[in-house]
């Protein structure tokens, strides 16, 4: 793979930055506290699976690959609910936004995937 082909897939790096965000935002933030913890593990566990799945695209784009991104900002969004962490706003609201960038990230790379034949830039 080229330097430019690397360049052209701005999207799956935006997909990494968003996972590297999940990953750091509890410290960040500071929702690291006892009663926050699975807020904290959610976005940590979450931010490394989105980020390992930016890096496949990167290297060897495949539409499975967005599909498993959609369900991940799915995930996202239903966690603060599921996991009983919706009464921290900040946990709250990072993943709420987060699952709708990483959602929307993989759904506009799947639509150019259709309307391009293939992996589009």
């Amino acid at each position: 793979m080229n330097t430019l082909e690397l360049k052209s897939r701005w999207r799956e790096w935006l997909m990494l930055l968003f996972g590297a965000w999940l990953v750091v935002s509890p410290f960040v933030l500071g929702f690291t506290a006892v009663a926050e913890g699975m807020a904290m593990w959610s976005a940590v566990i979450l931010g490394l699976i989105v980020a390992g799945f930016a890096v496949a695209e990167i290297m060897k784009p495949r539409e499975w690959e967005e599909w498993v991104s959609v369900v991940l900002g799915a995930a996202l969004i239903v966690a603060p609910f599921a996991l009983g962490f919706a009464a921290a706003p900040l946990a709250l609201w990072n993943s709420l936004i987060m699952g709708v960038l990483v959602g929307g990230d993989a759904i506009w790379s799947l639509v150019d995937m259709k309307h391009h034949g293939g992996h589009a830039a």
